[in-house]
């Protein structure tokens, strides 16, 4: 099956006619995902043609159950570096679109990019995620040299990126291998919608209208060397019921061709974009409402309990931190979505002044970093820049070989704690910073075996005194 269509449509739309579990189906499903080992496609149809109030809870609580077995308080942060908004493609839902005559465009210098990562170093942020439109002028080349420029910039403190994700336009096998040269983390790619039909009146022309080129991506880019990848859709292009039912279907093919699923799913809904047929919210072809949003979450939660997964700045606080509780496993914050935009420093609210600056999408969540961390302390989450486990290989199918079996926790939450500390000395103000110290006092008497609980307390101590760095 490699590089060949494994979306069978009729069958995944078939799935979701009249299928209303039963109240005792309904059950058996929740009780076998709280077991942790996932859940199957029929399994997953049944539970998203649920509407029932009460039953939607029931998912929900489970999927509680699931983020808190698997991942407890951690919560990973990153940002978005955009190096560019130029694009062949015509995306009718997207800014960037190659006939948005009122986007500004622009392609970032090296020195640019640098700036940029600075200004996120600068925040205390150690993970980003490297994103441009589809263009010649942001190949491969440029990716890895803005790869370079990203992990070798330092600031005053002395502070790295220690982890760069990429969201790219499908590769070459080739090019690819060129991007795992570099050490990235994880290669991003939404296929926007898996359904065939609805992705060609959505992307009529441009590379991107290759259907079956960006659905094989993640193949080439296994066979790159590229051991984690994340995937996506937009959702509120078509039902979203297909689609997650679609994402179980890649995240199954993964694992049977490359022993390893996806590493992560990204979960944007679609907004109104200036220069685009849905410059207004009545014009969105299929909005997801909070209700099925919150849903969605939860079932893929539910259904691949190990796989992280991603809420950008889109959301509102008040839905991010929902979400959080649901399954989410990561989000972005203090996000800027135009190239240049952190070093304008421009976190207007003002939607006419994003998209004068060739933003993507405006922003729902509009809070600082230290904001961000304050708000999750106050929730008991552990903010994570932890990067321990690329740098110690624990990546693809190593790393579900520990996770699965719960063995991952021992060092994720030590490393949470530790990259915690560093923000806490190094970026924090002074009300976050004693919040936090707090949170972290409490946290290491939660730890069962006395020799752990000492090497934690032993690295904290150390990370006060001025080390950094320090993972297991």
């Amino acid at each position: 099956m490699r590089h060949q269509n494994f979306i069978d449509r009729d069958k995944l739309y078939g799935l979701l006619d009249n299928n209303v579990p039963t109240e005792s189906e309904l059950n058996d499903i929740l009780n076998k995902a709280r077991k942790l080992k996932g859940l199957n496609l029929e399994d997953v149809a049944k539970l998203l043609c649920v509407e029932d109030e009460a039953d939607i809870e029931k998912i929900l609580d489970t999927a509680k159950y699931c983020k808190d077995e698997i991942y407890g308080k951690r919560l990973v942060l990153f940002a978005p570096i955009y190096t560019g908004n130029a694009c062949v493609n015509n995306c009718v839902y997207c800014g960037f679109r190659r006939d948005n005559r009122s986007l500004m465009r622009k392609v970032l210098t090296m020195d640019e990019i640098e700036q940029e990562t600075l200004q996120l170093l600068r925040m205390g942020h150690k993970r980003a995620l490297l994103i441009c439109g589809e263009s010649p002028r942001n190949n491969a080349d440029y990716m890895v040299e803005a790869i370079r420029r990203t992990y070798a910039a330092k600031d005053e403190k002395g502070s790295t990126i220690r982890r760069i994700n990429v969201e790219l336009a499908p590769m070459s096998v080739e090019d690819f291998a060129k991007l795992h040269a570099e050490k990235i983390g994880t290669y991003v790619c939404f296929q926007e919608t898996y359904d065939p039909v609805e992705y060609k009146k959505f992307h009529p022309s441009g590379p991107k209208s290759d259907y079956l080129y960006r659905l094989t991506c993640m193949d080439r880019a296994q066979e790159g060397g590229i051991n984690d990848v994340g995937l996506g859709v937009l959702f509120g292009l078509t039902d979203y019921r297909f689609e997650i039912l679609a994402i179980m279907e890649h995240a199954r093919h993964l694992e049977e061709d490359y022993g390893c699923g996806p590493h992560t799913v990204s979960f944007p809904r679609i907004e109104p974009a200036e220069g685009t047929p849905f410059s207004l919210p009545e014009n969105l072809p299929h909005p997801v409402s909070d209700k099925d949003f919150r849903k969605i979450v939860a079932i893929i939660r539910i259904a691949m309990p190990y796989t992280g997964i991603i809420i950008s700045t889109r959301e509102r606080p008040e839905m991010r931190d929902e979400l959080v509780r649901y399954g989410a496993s990561q989000i972005s914050a203090a996000s800027e979505t135009n190239p240049g935009g952190y070093e304008e420093g421009e976190r207007s609210i003002d939607e006419s002044a994003h998209q004068k600056t060739g933003a993507q999408f405006t922003l729902g969540d509009h809070r600082s970093l230290d904001e961000v961390i304050s708000a999750m302390i106050d929730g008991g989450y552990i903010p994570s820049f932890c990067t321990g486990c690329y740098r110690k290989g624990r990546v693809g199918a190593d790393f579900m070989d520990l996770a699965k079996p719960g063995l991952i926790k021992e060092f994720c939450k030590p490393n949470a704690m530790f990259t915690f500390r560093e923000y806490l000395e190094d970026y924090a103000s002074p009300t976050t910073k004693a919040k936090g110290l707090e949170l972290l006092q409490q946290l290491t008497q939660t730890f069962s075996k006395e020799d752990l609980k000492r090497k934690v307390e032993g690295n904290l101590c150390k990370i006060g005194e001025g080390e950094r760095d320090l993972y297991f």
